[in-house]
C-alpha cells in the first residue's frame, strides 16, 4: 500500500514512460511576458492565447505601449480570447500596478527572490492566483521550481484520488506540490505538470476517458468503477 507521496511518485514515473521524451520548455518568454500570457490563457484554447499576444505585441511593439494604450484598442487585439473585454482592462490595470510598484515594466527581479516571496507578490495582482503565480516561475526564462495545476492536471489527480475534488483547483496547487519529492528539481516538477497534464488531455478526458488503455488502470479506482459500470 502507497503512502500519499508514494504514490504520486509512482504515478509521475509511469507517465513519464509515456510522454516524457516529447517534454520540452515550449516557452522562451522573460516573466513580465509569460504574466500577460498567463492572463491571456485562461479558459482559452493555447492557440488562441498565443494568437492574442501575438497581436499585442505586433500592435503596440512594448508593454509599456499596451499599458498606455485604451482599453478598447487592447481589446480589439484580444479577439482569438475567451472574454476579450474582461482580459483587455485586466491586463492594462496589471501592467499599470506593476509600473507604480517599480517605476518600470520589468519583472526580472523576481528571479533573485525566494519562490514563495516572488509567487506572494504575484497574486497581490489583480487575476493572479497560484496557477498564474506558478506559471510565471516555471514556464518563464526564469525556469523556477514551482507546480502550476490546469485543469487537466486537477482532473487526473482527483479521479486518482490524490485530492478531493472540493478542494478546487486554487488550492489543489500548493497541496499538489508537497507531495512531490521535495529534491524534486525545476525541471522534474515542470515535467510533473506536463505529465499529469498530457494524460488528462489524451486518455483521462473529461468525458468518456479511455480507462482500458490507461496505465495507471490498477492504481485508479475511479478507473475500475467506471468499466466495472460498463460491464454490469
Amino acid at each position: 500500500m502507497f503512502v500519499k507521496e508514494e504514490f504520486v511518485l509512482e504515478v509521475h514515473h509511469r507517465l513519464y514512460k509515456i510522454y516524457g521524451a516529447a517534454i520540452t520548455y515550449f516557452h522562451d518568454l522573460d516573466p513580465l511576458s509569460e504574466l500577460v500570457t498567463t492572463l491571456l490563457s485562461h479558459r482559452t484554447k493555447n492557440r488562441d492565447s498565443a494568437q492574442a499576444f501575438q497581436n499585442l505585441r505586433n500592435r503596440f511593439g512594448s508593454w509599456e505601449n499596451v499599458r498606455d494604450a485604451e482599453v478598447d484598442d487592447i481589446k480589439a487585439q484580444l479577439g482569438p480570447c475567451t472574454w476579450p473585454e474582461q482580459k483587455a482592462p485586466r491586463v492594462k490595470e496589471v501592467l499599470r500596478l506593476i509600473s507604480e510598484k517599480l517605476g518600470k515594466l520589468d519583472l526580472d527581479f523576481i528571479g533573485g527572490m525566494e519562490v514563495t516571496a516572488a509567487r506572494q507578490w504575484l497574486e497581490e495582482l489583480p487575476g493572479v492566483g497560484p496557477k498564474s503565480s506558478a506559471a510565471v516561475i516555471s514556464f518563464s526564462t526564469l525556469r523556477g521550481k514551482a507546480l502550476p495545476v490546469d485543469s487537466h492536471h486537477f482532473r487526473v489527480a482527483v479521479r486518482l484520488g490524490i485530492i478531493e475534488n472540493k478542494i478546487g483547483e486554487g488550492k489543489a496547487n500548493r497541496v499538489l506540490e508537497n507531495l512531490l519529492p521535495p529534491d524534486f528539481t525545476a525541471r522534474e516538477v515542470f515535467d510533473h505538470h506536463q505529465v499529469m497534464m498530457r494524460h488528462g488531455q489524451k486518455l483521462c478526458f473529461h468525458y468518456k476517458p479511455n480507462c482500458r488503455e490507461c496505465v495507471l488502470l490498477d492504481l485508479c479506482v475511479t478507473g475500475q468503477s467506471l468499466i466495472a459500470a460498463k460491464s454490469n
